[in-house]
């Protein structure tokens, strides 16, 4: 566990990594594109051979910080006037062996979009993050109580958070903080739990080095930190991470829940609804498997509906893997590569797990939840997207999504039929001809935001989208394009409406 950080210790930290430019795009350009992706695979020297024998402070940080590589105490001192490397010691994130500053934990600058500097320059604001030592700068297999930094579940989790105002959110699992900070964004108050107390410790410490206040730790799994407590947001990257229950199989705490399987998802997803305000959204990050027989996706149906709470649902998943790649991809996460001692024990002891359950498959994606405000759900949606990729503007479209959900269970086809719809700006169409041939064989919308979709659509519906400019009802557009079509108005308005629905759902089109 981290010392209690000190409020002014971390301001002045802060300051002294202002003050050297020590951001994302700086590092970047000090070691190059390349050698900044090697050092999210693990590997720091491209990035130290870049900087050479460089001494200014970025590059001594970028050092000792980024790559976790001792540097020389006079040179720490320089680079931090204010703190200097007492203050890394006193703050648990460094020692003094000698004349030498050895990092004990990695500082990382971490860009975000701050909502309020839309447009070009919204990528430009700054987080950070401190976390414990990697595998490269440990130089083998992590430690169980390991707190993880900022990955690509968390920034995915993070680019889906709903960019909406709400008063209270409760972050799960909050490990380094990058869940709770995100959130802090757009509610007063969030509340972040975890089992470790030194994940809640560095929780602190970013929020302070942050200058960020209305962050409150609690210790303590699942829902037992907040019971009797109602929240308008949720937000959760869980321990969701499979893993055997045999003796010899590291159990980290960053991954690991200490459930059978899937079940520490289920009793999430089971276990949200009387936690959530009426209203309340909760999201999260999981794992769900395919067990004899029956698809991941159709047991998450089942846990929703098992909820003493009813709750809206939208569930994507986003990939697929079977019982080896699974069991390897996650070996290799813990620091234990192909060739190594014990790889090839812990593979076997995944894949006796995977079968002593018949599970065939493990799908990954995103959960949305909602308890609704008057307590009769009409969301529930399953969906498999494995072209999806979360960015920064997804919880924007998530948001307007249910927006546009609650909008549309209001209307029935009359009224939908006398609504105006636009053809929303991220939106192509791409017409595929067979040589010679006058009309397309086939006809494709896609969405350059949100998920990405790509749809098929026929002739009548690519009429009624490109028609969509905001001037005149839907129904009186479906008329129009019955006559040019020469068939039955009453038929195409049957056929069209569910299919406006769904692009309206998913973005394609939007009130006027």
């Amino acid at each position: 566990m981290l010392p209690e950080p000190d409020t002014d210790l971390c301001r002045d930290l802060a300051a002294d990594l202002h003050s050297a430019g020590f951001t994302a795009e700086a590092l970047r350009d000090a070691w190059g594109p390349a050698a900044d992706d090697a050092i999210a695979r693990g590997l720091r020297s491209p990035a130290s051979r870049a900087l050479g024998d460089r001494g200014d402070a970025l590059a001594v940080l970028g050092r000792l910080l980024v790559l976790g590589m001792p540097q020389a105490a006079a040179s720490v001192d320089r680079s931090l006037s204010r703190a200097g490397a007492a203050g890394l010691v006193r703050l648990g994130l460094a020692e003094i062996d000698g004349d030498e500053v050895r990092p004990l934990a990695v500082v990382r600058p971490q860009s975000y979009a701050d909502a309020s500097r839309p447009g070009r320059d919204e990528m430009t604001a700054q987080w950070w993050i401190a976390s414990d030592l990697d595998e490269a700068a440990l130089g083998g297999p992590l430690p169980e109580d390991h707190v993880l930094g900022v990955g690509g579940a968390s920034l995915t989790l993070a680019g889906l958070q709903l960019p909406t105002p709400a008063e209270r959110t409760l972050d799960i699992g909050a490990g380094c903080g990058i869940q709770a900070l995100r959130a802090r964004a757009h509610v007063s108050h969030v509340v972040a739990t975890d089992i470790s107390p030194r994940a809640l410790s560095f929780t602190r410490l970013n929020a302070l080095l942050n200058g960020i206040d209305g962050i409150e730790v609690r210790l303590g799994s699942l829902f037992e930190p907040v019971a009797g407590e109602e929240f308008d947001r949720i937000v959760s990257n869980p321990p969701f991470v499979i893993t055997p229950r045999v003796a010899d199989v590291p159990a980290y705490e960053y991954r690991d829940g200490g459930m059978v399987g899937d079940d520490v998802v289920a009793a999430f997803v089971t276990g949200v609804g009387e936690h959530l305000a009426p209203g309340g959204v909760a999201q999260l990050l999981g794992n769900w498997e395919t067990r004899d027989g029956m698809p991941g996706l159709e047991r998450v149906r089942g846990w929703v509906e098992s909820s003493p709470v009813p709750l809206d649902a939208w569930v994507v998943e986003r990939e697929s893997l079977d019982p080896l790649s699974y069991a390897e991809l996650w070996v290799r996460d813990g620091g234990t590569l192909p060739g190594t001692p014990g790889f090839a024990r812990l593979v076997d002891a995944w894949l006796d797990d995977f079968a002593a359950r018949a599970v065939t498959e493990v799908g990954f994606g995103y959960l949305l939840l909602r308890r609704p405000a008057d307590g009769s759900p009409t969301l529930a949606r399953y969906e498999t997207l494995h072209t999806a990729l979360a960015g920064e503007g997804l919880g924007a479209h998530l948001a307007a999504a249910l927006e546009a959900h609650d909008r549309l269970s209001a209307l029935d086809d009359a009224e939908l039929a006398a609504s105006v719809l636009l053809v929303a700006a991220d939106v192509t169409e791409a017409r595929h001809h067979l040589p010679g041939a006058e009309d397309p064989t086939v006809i494709e919308l896609r969405q350059g935001g949100g998920f990405g979709r790509a749809l098929g659509v026929d002739p009548g519906l690519a009429a009624l989208v490109g028609a969509c400019d905001g001037d005149l009802a839907v129904g009186v557009l479906i008329d129009a394009i019955a006559d040019l079509l020469e068939v039955d108005a009453g038929a195409l308005r049957a056929d069209l409406l569910p299919r406006v629905r769904e692009l309206t759902f998913t973005g394609f089109l939007r009130f006027a």
